[in-house]
C-alpha cells in the first residue's frame, strides 16, 4: 500500500508559471529524453521536422511538437527505448535574405564582404538567433534529446551531403543541364516550388499583330500579359486542324524589333477556341513554350537577366527592367499600328516569392538536377508494399500522384549560404565531383552554386544518425519509427526523404530500405472561424501567448483534442481557456481525493465493493482501451475526448460525487475502500494523460503515489476484468433519475441547497432500492414525513422498470408565482409553435425558401412544441389548467 509522501502536498491552487519550468529542468537533468543506442528494449524514434533556424515557432509547429511529444512519451513510458531527435535547418535563401537586409541597413552588400567574410556572418547571426527555437521547445514540454541536436550545416550533416552527392553523381542521378526554373530577381537565384505563391493579379491582356499590317496579307493576332517577353518569342503555334491559318503554317513572319523571322508552327497544345487561337511562343520564359520549343526544336534565347532586365536583344530595350520595358514595347508596337485591340485588364493568377514578394519569373538557366524518375518509382513502390504506411490512408492517392509524375528536380541555387555543391572545374573544362574524404585537384575551381535546402533536409532520417558511418544510433533507431508532419509538405519534403531513404537502403540492408515505418499527415491549424493563419489576416496566435497566459498544459490539449489524420483544427481562445479549467479541474479533484486520504493498495473483491465504485473502475478499463486505440491510430481527438468526458463527466461530475456519500456513511471499511478507489482510478488517468498534458499530470501524480516521475511510470493499462454490464446499467439508471429530479426541482425553481421530501415507487423494479442515500444527497431529498402529501409527481423511464417519484413542494415553492411564470412562458412557446407551424404548412414558402432555412424552422417548430409539453406539465403539476 503506497500513501503519499507529506512533502509532496498540492499548493493551494493550480498555477502553470510556478512549476513548468523547474520540471523540465528536473526532466532534462535526470536524462529521462536521452536515449541509449546500447540498450536493450525495443527502439522508437522519431525525427522532429527541422524549423528554420531563422525562425520562430508558430501554432502550426506547435501543434506538430504536441503531437510528437506525445508519442514519445507514451512509448517512453510502455518500455521503449524512445530517441527524439531535435535540429533546425539551414534556411538557405531566408537565412541569407535576412543577413543580406541586415547588411542593408549597414551600407553593406554581400559583394562588399566578399563570400568568405559573408558566410562567417550568417554563422555569427546563427548562433545568436539559434538558441530561441530550442527555449520555446523546452517551454512547450518538448521531451527531445537535447545531446543529440542537429544542424543540417553541422560537420557531420555536411559530410552526409558530400557523400550523397558524389554517390548520385557518379550513378548517373545527378547532371547539369539549361532548363526552365522559377526565377527570383531580386534573390538572384532560382527558387523551389514551395518558395512560390500564387495570388490573382490585375493585369493587361494586349493584343498584338505579327506579320504584313494589310489584312489581305499574311499576318496572325496574338495577346499576351507579359508584353517584353515577345523580344524572346521563336514561333507562333497553332492547333494543326485550325483551318483559318492552315496556309500559313510552315512560313515564317517577321519579328517587329529583332533581326529574325517567327515561323508558325502547328502543335496540339494550342486551343484553338481560346482567344484568336494563334499562341506566341517564349520557350525560355515560359513553361509552356519550353515544353513546345522541346517538340519542335526552336531556339531558346534567354531575354532577361539575372535581376529582370532586358539584355541581349539588340533592341532599344536592352537594359531596362522588365515592368518598363512592358511599357515601352507596348508604345513602340502601337507607334507601327500592330496594337488591334484596346488593352484591358485581365485578372489571371501570378507567382511571388515567398520572401522578397516579387514575381517569379520563369527563366532559362544552367543548373544542376536530380533525375528522378528511378528514385520516385523506388519511393511509390515502398508505399505500395507496406514498408511505409501513410496514416489516413486517404492521402494515398496524393502521394502517387505526385510520385508517379514528378519532374526532374533542380537542386542548384545561386547563393552562397548553403552547402556548397562538390563539383570542382579544371582550366581545360574539366568537370570532377569530389567526395568529403577527398581533395580538389590542384588548379581546379569549385562551383559556386549551393544545394537546394531541400536537398540536406531530405537525407535528415539518417544524417542525424550518423551516416555515411555505420554508427550505433543508426543501427538501433534507422528506420525511424514515424514521420509527423503536416500534408501540405508531403511533396516538398516527404517525397524528397523517400527517395533519397529507399536510394540509401539498398546499401544498409532489406530491413533499412525506407526512412519511416509511418507517416503520419496532420492538418493545418487555423482560426476559430475556420481561416487559414496569416500575417496579412492578422489571425495568427503565438503558441508561446497561450502557455503564458493558460499554461502549457493548456496548449497541449487543446491541440491534441483537434487532431486527427489529414484533417485541419480550427483553435481559438475558448478552447484554450476550457483546456485550462480542465487542468484546474483535475487539480481540485485530486487535491480532494487526497484531502480524503486517497491511496494505492490491493482493491477488495468486487463483491465489497459499491455498486459506484464497480461502475467507475469498469469505465476505466473501457476508456484505457479508447485511448490506446486512438494512440496506435494517430486519432489523437480520439484518445483525448474520451480522456476529458470520463475524467471531467463521470469522475468528477459523478463518482467524487458518490464517493462522498460513501464517506458520509461513517462506516470505515466504505471509506477505506472509497479511499482505494480514488487511488486506483486516479493513478492510470494521470497516467494516460500524462503525454498530453505532462506537467499538472506530474505535480498531481508524484503527489498521489509519491513516485518518482511520469516520464518513467508505466503506461496504464485495462485490467483485463470483464466489463461490469450491471454496474453501467445500475449507475446509468441512477444518473438518469438524479438527472430527472435535478430538472424538475431546476423547473420547480427551487433552490439548490433546498431539500424536498420524495416518495419512490418501484425502486426494487428498477434495481435501485439501495442507492436511495445516492439519490437523497445529489438530488437534495428527504424521506417524507407523516403529514407527506404530494404536490407534484413525475414518472421516469428506467432500463428495467419506471419509478414513479411523488414529491411535496408545499412550502418550498412560491405557487402562484411558479404559475403566472410558466403561464408566460406557455404563451410565448404557443405562439412560435403557430408561426412555424403555419411557415411550414405554406407550400408557396417551402418552394422558394433555401433548404437550410426550412431546416432551420423545422428545428424552431420541434423545440417550441417540446417546450408547449414541458410547461403544460409544469403547470399540470402546479394545480394550473
Amino acid at each position: 500500500m503506497t500513501t503519499p509522501d507529506s512533502s509532496r502536498e498540492l499548493p493551494k491552487s493550480w498555477d502553470p508559471a510556478e512549476h513548468e519550468a523547474a520540471l523540465y529542468r528536473r526532466w532534462v537533468d535526470a536524462g529521462y529524453f536521452t536515449a541509449d543506442a546500447a540498450g536493450e528494449k525495443p527502439p522508437f524514434s522519431i525525427v522532429i521536422p527541422p524549423p528554420n533556424v531563422n525562425g520562430s515557432l508558430h501554432m502550426g509547429h506547435a501543434y506538430e511538437h504536441v503531437l510528437m511529444d506525445a508519442l514519445s512519451r507514451r512509448r517512453r513510458m510502455q518500455g521503449y527505448e524512445v530517441l527524439w531527435l531535435p535540429g533546425m535547418d539551414h534556411a538557405a535563401i531566408a537565412m541569407q535574405t535576412m543577413v543580406e537586409r541586415k547588411l542593408a541597413g549597414e551600407g553593406l552588400t554581400r559583394d562588399d564582404l566578399g563570400r568568405e567574410a559573408f558566410i562567417d556572418r550568417v554563422w555569427t547571426e546563427k548562433a545568436a538567433i539559434g538558441g530561441n527555437i530550442g527555449e520555446q521547445m523546452r517551454r512547450l514540454g518538448d521531451s527531445v534529446d537535447w545531446s543529440r541536436e542537429r544542424f543540417t550545416m553541422d560537420d557531420g550533416l555536411s559530410r552526409a551531403v558530400q557523400t550523397m552527392f558524389k554517390k548520385m553523381y557518379d550513378d548517373g542521378l545527378i547532371y547539369q543541364a539549361e532548363r526552365l526554373v522559377n526565377w527570383s530577381p531580386v534573390l538572384k537565384t532560382a527558387v523551389s516550388d514551395i518558395e512560390v505563391s500564387y495570388a490573382d493579379v490585375e493585369g493587361e491582356l494586349v493584343s498584338f499583330r505579327y506579320g504584313s499590317l494589310d489584312d489581305a496579307e499574311p499576318h496572325i493576332v496574338v495577346a499576351t500579359t507579359r508584353l517584353e517577353t515577345m523580344l524572346g518569342d521563336t514561333a507562333i503555334a497553332v492547333h494543326p486542324d485550325d483551318e483559318r491559318y492552315a496556309h500559313l503554317i510552315g512560313t515564317e513572319l517577321a519579328h517587329p524589333f529583332v533581326e529574325r523571322t517567327i515561323p508558325v508552327i502547328a502543335d496540339d497544345y494550342v486551343d484553338p477556341e481560346f482567344g484568336s487561337g494563334a499562341v506566341k511562343i517564349t520557350p525560355a520564359h515560359d513553361p509552356n513554350d519550353f515544353a513546345i520549343g522541346q517538340r519542335h526544336d526552336l531556339p531558346m534565347p534567354t531575354i532577361l537577366d539575372e535581376e529582370a532586365r532586358i539584355y541581349g536583344t539588340g533592341t532599344q530595350f536592352d537594359g531596362m527592367d522588365r515592368f518598363e520595358a512592358r511599357v515601352k514595347v507596348r508604345e513602340a508596337l502601337a507607334e507601327q499600328g500592330r496594337i488591334v485591340k484596346e488593352v484591358r485588364p485581365y485578372l489571371h493568377s501570378v507567382g511571388h516569392s515567398e520572401r522578397t514578394g516579387e514575381p517569379i519569373e520563369p527563366r532559362l538557366s544552367m543548373q544542376w538536377w536530380v533525375k528522378v524518375e528511378p528514385l520516385a518509382k523506388a519511393a511509390g513502390d515502398a508505399v505500395r508494399d507496406g514498408s511505409t504506411v501513410i496514416h489516413p490512408s486517404s492521402m494515398e492517392p496524393r502521394w502517387f500522384g505526385w510520385v508517379d509524375n514528378m519532374h526532374d528536380w533542380c537542386i542548384s541555387r545561386q547563393l552562397w549560404w548553403g552547402h556548397r555543391i562538390p563539383i570542382w572545374y579544371g582550366p581545360d573544362g574539366e568537370v570532377v565531383c569530389v567526395g568529403p574524404d577527398e581533395a580538389p585537384p590542384v588548379g581546379y575551381t569549385q562551383e559556386t552554386d549551393v544545394l537546394d535546402t531541400w536537398f540536406s533536409s531530405g537525407l535528415w532520417p539518417f544524417s542525424t544518425l550518423g551516416w555515411p558511418e555505420q554508427t550505433a544510433d543508426l543501427e538501433k533507431f534507422y528506420p525511424t519509427s514515424v514521420l509527423v508532419t503536416g500534408y501540405d509538405i508531403l511533396f516538398f519534403w516527404v517525397a524528397r526523404m523517400m527517395m533519397f531513404g529507399t536510394y540509401v537502403g539498398a546499401d544498409l540492408g532489406p530491413q533499412r530500405r525506407v526512412p519511416f515505418h509511418n507517416l503520419f499527415l496532420h492538418g493545418l491549424v487555423r482560426d476559430e472561424h475556420g481561416r487559414k493563419m496569416s500575417k496579412s489576416k492578422g489571425n495568427g496566435i503565438d503558441p508561446l501567448d497561450w502557455v503564458e497566459r493558460f499554461g502549457a498544459d493548456a496548449l497541449r490539449f487543446t491541440l491534441a483534442r483537434g487532431a486527427n489524420p489529414g484533417s485541419d483544427i480550427s483553435v481559438g481562445e475558448d478552447h484554450a481557456q476550457s483546456s485550462r479549467n480542465f487542468a484546474t479541474k483535475l487539480f481540485n479533484a485530486t487535491k480532494f481525493a487526497l484531502m480524503n486520504g486517497a491511496e494505492l493498495g490491493e482493491l477488495p473483491a468486487p463483491a465489497d465493493l459499491t455498486i459506484a465504485d464497480r461502475w467507475i473502475l469498469s469505465r476505466l478499463d473501457e476508456v484505457l482501451a479508447e485511448v490506446d486505440a486512438g494512440f496506435e491510430s494517430y486519432e489523437f481527438s480520439k484518445a483525448c475526448e474520451a480522456l476529458y468526458h470520463f475524467a471531467w463527466d463521470e469522475f468528477c461530475d459523478w463518482y467524487l460525487e458518490l464517493a462522498k456519500v460513501q464517506f458520509a456513511d461513517n462506516d470505515e471499511k466504505r471509506s477505506q475502500t472509497t479511499r482505494l478507489v480514488l487511488g486506483a482510478v486516479l493513478d492510470p488517468l494521470l497516467r494516460a494523460l500524462s503525454p498530453v498534458m505532462p506537467f499538472v499530470t506530474e505535480v498531481l501524480w508524484t503527489s498521489l503515489t509519491g513516485g518518482e516521475s511520469l516520464v518513467i511510470a508505466p503506461w496504464p493499462t485495462a485490467s483485463g476484468r470483464p466489463t461490469d454490464t450491471e454496474a453501467a446499467t445500475t449507475v446509468e439508471d441512477l444518473q438518469k433519475l438524479i438527472t430527472e429530479v435535478r430538472r424538475f426541482r431546476s423547473d420547480q425553481g427551487l433552490k439548490p441547497g433546498q431539500k424536498v421530501p420524495v416518495r419512490f415507487a418501484h425502486l426494487d423494479d428498477a434495481g435501485l432500492a439501495g442507492l436511495t442515500g445516492y439519490m437523497a444527497a445529489l438530488a437534495r431529498l428527504e424521506e417524507p414525513g407523516a403529514e407527506f402529501a404530494a404536490t407534484a409527481d413525475l414518472e421516469v423511464r428506467l432500463s428495467a422498470a419506471t419509478v414513479k417519484v411523488e414529491i411535496d413542494t408545499s412550502g418550498t415553492v412560491d405557487v402562484e408565482a411558479e404559475r403566472k411564470r410558466a403561464e408566460k412562458d406557455l404563451a410565448a412557446a404557443e405562439k412560435e409553435l403557430a408561426q412555424t407551424t403555419a411557415k411550414l404548412g405554406n407550400e408557396q414558402f417551402l418552394a422558394k425558401a433555401p433548404e437550410a432555412v426550412v431546416e432551420k424552422i423545422r428545428a424552431r417548430q420541434q423545440i417550441a412544441g417540446e417546450e408547449v409539453q414541458r410547461l403544460t406539465a409544469k403547470l399540470a403539476s402546479l394545480g394550473g389548467s
